[in-house]
């Protein structure tokens, strides 16, 4: 019987010794990255990048990076959380990055370059493998060590989140498949030109409109923005729509992450409230500005033609906030009517010169690269001159163009506000517009129905934005 019982307690103890030895493994925080931080990863170059993650509190964290010699350090908060900020250069090579504390995490494969997120709803999603016919022929020769993607799941969440789930990979035909068109050949387009590493962040959601993207404290608390967000139809099957829950879930989390600026489209799951949108959009860039703590460049496209809004002109009516938005500092907006061949379908398919006229923009507005042709012309001012208007435009030096083979798309009316198809006459950069239905004219609309494709181009090719000369209320 004693030896029964020296014998249990020598092997109590024995497991109380291994248990005591797994304890400190199994309850200590090792210094871990959220997922953005990853192998492959472009960090934004000759820029204040963060690096961050989690660890004990008050844990010494080393770093050291392959591209220089020096030694950063940091310490563990309170909240168990750690971050470091360095600069980098611009430099080419795959370098490494050792993070090391209590354990070693080593990140490979790191390019320094050019960093863009990619947001918005399908038309902006859609790629090879939603059957965009550019991208399924493209993919075969997609193979590109100097473009990496990071595509952010579908993600919701009631607040914000940290982290998310995803990692960078790097450009081969298979993973290219996966990819945004637009995303693709925008980096494509910047990787060639500026013969620097891109990255690009997929996130993006078929059918969200902008609130979903916008944090939800800043709908509710402007009644303009709330009573918009009650118009959307809480019954989609395959996105949501209350605000903010793919802000904390897709955007938030990648907050700390330097980027060079932000592509965007998306608006055709907003036009039940046009006249919101100019005030939702610039609400979503202030906002999204504040989260990353500097003024990001963004550029958008304008909402193809389209004609199957359950609403007259609501798509116009869209498109015509959109062109307000571009007032906010350091944004742009690219015109697409030209590149629609079928108005019945939301998702055209001409996603490669949508992404090289954003990259143009970029590489104009951004990068700084001289003589390319970025902006589309846009209505500046008019005058009456006896029976006709001539408008005036910018970015039209050069003088504009008509397509032969397209209705001109202006309208004219006089005080009774009845709008009547126009004769036009182009004159180096101005427009001479008139009906004999109008013999005193008081205002001019272009291109202002939901279907109408450009007709007026400059001489680079860039499209006339739609506008209108008057403000009167549209039914």
């Amino acid at each position: 019987m004693i030896y029964v019982l020296i014998r249990y307690a020598l092997l109590t103890q024995l497991g109380l010794l291994v248990w005591l030895n797994l304890l400190p493994r199994a309850v200590r925080a090792d210094v871990r990255l959220p997922a953005i931080l990853s192998d492959h990863m472009v960090l934004q170059q000759k820029s204040t990048v963060t690096l961050w993650g989690w660890c004990e509190p008050a844990e010494k964290i080393t770093v050291r990076v392959g591209w220089d010699t020096t030694v950063y350090r940091t310490t563990g908060k309170n909240t168990a959380t750690w971050q470091l900020k360095l600069e980098t250069p611009a430099v080419q090579g795959a370098y490494q990055i050792t993070i090391s504390g209590r354990n070693t995490v080593v990140l490979n494969d790191v390019l320094l370059g050019e960093v863009w997120l990619c947001g918005g709803q399908s038309n902006m999603e859609w790629g090879a493998r939603h059957g965009i016919q550019q991208a399924i022929e493209a993919a075969p020769k997609a193979s590109n060590d100097r473009i990496r993607f990071f595509y952010v799941p579908k993600t919701t969440a009631e607040t914000p989140q940290e982290d998310t789930r995803a990692r960078w990979v790097v450009c081969t035909p298979e993973t290219m498949k996966q990819f945004s068109a637009i995303g693709y050949f925008f980096g494509e387009k910047l990787q060639y030109t500026l013969h620097s590493a891109v990255g690009l962040i997929n996130a993006n959601w078929g059918g969200t409109p902008a609130e979903v993207w916008t944090p939800a404290s800043l709908i509710q608390e402007d009644s303009v923005l709330r009573s918009a967000a009650g118009r959307q139809k809480d019954n989609m099957d395959y996105w949501p729509v209350q605000p903010g829950l793919a802000y904390n879930a897709m955007i938030h989390p990648l907050r700390q992450y330097a980027m060079a600026g932000v592509l965007w489209y998306q608006g055709e799951s907003n036009v039940s409230s046009p006249g919101a949108y100019e005030r939702l959009f610039t609400t979503l860039i202030k906002a999204w500005r504040g989260a990353w703590q500097t003024n990001l460049p963004v550029y958008y496209v304008q909402i193809a033609p389209y004609s199957g809004y359950e609403s007259p002109l609501a798509g116009t009516l869209l498109r015509e906030a959109q062109a307000h938005c571009s007032r906010i500092p350091k944004t742009g907006m690219v015109v697409i009517d030209d590149l629609v061949d079928n108005v019945s379908d939301i998702h055209p398919q001409n996603k490669k010169d949508v992404a090289i006229r954003l990259a143009r923009y970029a590489l104009s507005d951004t990068y700084g690269q001289p003589n390319l042709a970025f902006r589309s012309p846009v209505y500046a001012s008019h005058v009456v001159e006896n029976d006709q208007i001539r408008l005036f435009f910018d970015q039209a030096e050069e003088g504009l163009v008509l397509a032969a083979d397209r209705a001109c798309g202006f309208t004219i009316a006089g005080a009774d506000q009845v709008f009547y198809s126009a004769r036009v006459r182009l004159e180096g950069n101005t427009i001479r517009v008139s009906s004999p239905q109008v013999r005193q004219p008081v205002a001019v609309r272009y291109g202002f129905s939901d279907t109408t494709r450009s007709a007026v181009f400059s001489r680079q090719g860039l499209p006339l934005a739609m506008f209108r000369t008057d403000a009167w209320p549209v039914p």
